[in-house]
């Protein structure tokens, strides 16, 4: 099976379409088209159906996929395994974080690793969702789950932790709440439950049910802005609701804590550019006192 026409298949297995294939490898779909004839000529088999919704895996095109994926985790295994042994401190590396921890800590991390290392070049994504460093979506991630995948290697660095913030504006207007009242006529902002799940439904081990919620985010910075225009109360982490101007901690005993991870795969874990950009993420937590 000739891997580029196996690729293109995998594509449009995962996609149903010839559009949405030829948009994930960023190509045409007269090419997805061509190189799917070509892979079923040389099987001697068809593998999919051409349906209204989409094209339908046909049997023999689910045993295909299954081989392709084998061939693509091969293929992925090489790459990260070539870049495990590269000692050079200049080329790309990809980086996951929501966009809080970017502007706190690897914004200015990565800018003292720009000073001493100009050829790398960071590849910064933010986004609450969790990614596939397998898949190579991300050569390191900074998460606050620990990932319990044998592949990857994980670095605790640092516990933080959030308390309650409103704007000065709205505790003016409002009032304070009371403690185990769930926040009755109050305003709350909370995190989407697809984004944050365990956060959706309470703010630092305080139930929301009695509150009005003013707004669904998906990001911190989004939280925060939020917070600043008056909209309710939230749920911030300490280091940026203290010194966000116009804001206040609602009930500053009352604190959850979260930790910190940097996860990388562990084929790259020798990769010179890919060390020093964890290294200088790691600095900058360890440099972090709450």
């Amino acid at each position: 099976m000739d891997w580029d026409n196996a690729r293109v298949f995998l594509a449009l297995h995962r996609a149903g379409t010839l559009r949405g294939a030829a948009e994930k490898l960023e190509i045409d779909q007269a090419t997805v088209g061509r190189r799917l004839a070509s892979l079923e000529k040389s099987l001697g088999a068809r593998l999919f159906l051409r349906t209204p919704a989409g094209y339908v895996p046909t049997p023999a095109g689910e045993l295909a996929a299954q081989a392709a994926s084998q061939m693509e985790q091969g293929a992925e295994q090489l790459q990260r395994q070539m870049q495990g042994i590269d000692e050079r401190l200049c080329g790309v590396v990809r980086v996951a974080a929501t966009d809080t921890s970017a502007r706190h800590f690897l914004v200015p991390a990565l800018q003292r690793l720009r000073e001493s290392h100009p050829g790398i070049r960071v590849v910064l994504s933010t986004s609450t969702l969790i990614t596939n460093l397998t898949k190579r979506e991300a050569d390191i991630a900074v998460r606050t789950l620990r990932p319990d995948s044998p592949d990857l290697i994980a670095r605790h660095l640092k516990r933080l932790h959030t308390g309650i913030y409103a704007s000065k504006s709205y505790v003016k207007k409002r009032g304070l709440p009371e403690p185990g009242t769930a926040l009755k006529g109050h305003d709350v902002v909370v995190y989407q439950r697809a984004a944050a799940p365990q956060m959706a439904d309470q703010v630092c081990g305080e139930s929301v049910a009695n509150a009005n919620v003013a707004m669904e985010i998906s990001t911190g910075l989004l939280m925060i802005d939020c917070v600043q225009a008056g909209m309710g109360l939230a749920e911030l982490p300490t280091h940026v609701g203290d010194k966000t101007p116009g804001l206040v901690r609602i009930w500053p005993e009352r604190k959850s804590p979260y930790d910190m991870w940097l996860v990388l795969h562990s084929d790259l874990n020798r990769t010179a550019r890919v060390r020093a950009v964890a290294d200088a993420i790691i600095a900058a937590y360890e440099a972090h006192v709450e």
